[in-house]
């Protein structure tokens, strides 16, 4: 009983990131236990292999990478101009249901130059995935806005393409200078 309450406490000081000393003892069959190194265990360590468990740090899940993740699991929906829904999406209509439907939801503007001028503009450094690349008529950063996608890192981005080739996982850096990014988030 008492060794099911040590590793018990154990995978406890694991969860929440404390380093332990695990004692193998060969008494036990190679089990581990957590030891303080103080009386009796002192001399089991003495005689005992020791190592020391690494620290488990939890990865922070943000809202950008929630988005991120729901973008990418939606490639393969078809493309239907003007569509907002799994059904059928352009371009602006993906980023809008994702950002709708990703975490604590964000609600945005519907169409690819006006989502541009809600979102904070970023540089390509800066952005994170789940922030959205912005496809200009031009160079010039005031230029229209034709088309959007969902950053995943990297040149890569989800976009709603055309008919027969629906939402894609897709290089951004066909466009060259003409992308920008942006932000609502950070």
């Amino acid at each position: 009983m008492r060794s099911n309450r040590l590793a018990s406490a154990a995978v406890a000081a694991v969860a929440i990131t404390v380093p332990i000393t695990v004692v193998t003892s060969p008494v036990l069959s190679g089990t581990a236990q957590a030891a303080t190194l103080s009386g009796q265990q002192k001399a089991t360590a003495a005689s005992a292999p020791t190592r020391v468990l690494k620290k488990v740090t939890a990865i922070p899940v943000t809202w950008n990478m929630v988005a991120a993740a729901l973008a990418k699991r939606l490639v393969g929906d078809p493309y239907l101009y003007g569509g907002t829904s799994p059904a059928g999406f352009d371009c602006s209509g993906l980023t809008q249901f994702v950002y709708l439907h990703a975490g604590h939801g964000k609600v945005i503007d519907r169409t690819a130059e006006e989502q541009f001028l809600q979102f904070k503009m970023i540089s390509h450094a800066a952005a994170r995935p789940g922030d959205l690349v912005f496809f200009h008529e031009t160079s010039d950063p005031s230029s229209y806005v034709y088309h959007v996608g969902v950053y995943e890192g990297g040149e890569d981005m989800v976009a709603a393409t055309t008919y027969g080739e629906g939402v894609q996982l897709q290089s951004f850096a066909w466009a060259g200078d003409t992308v920008t990014f942006g932000t609502i988030t950070h």
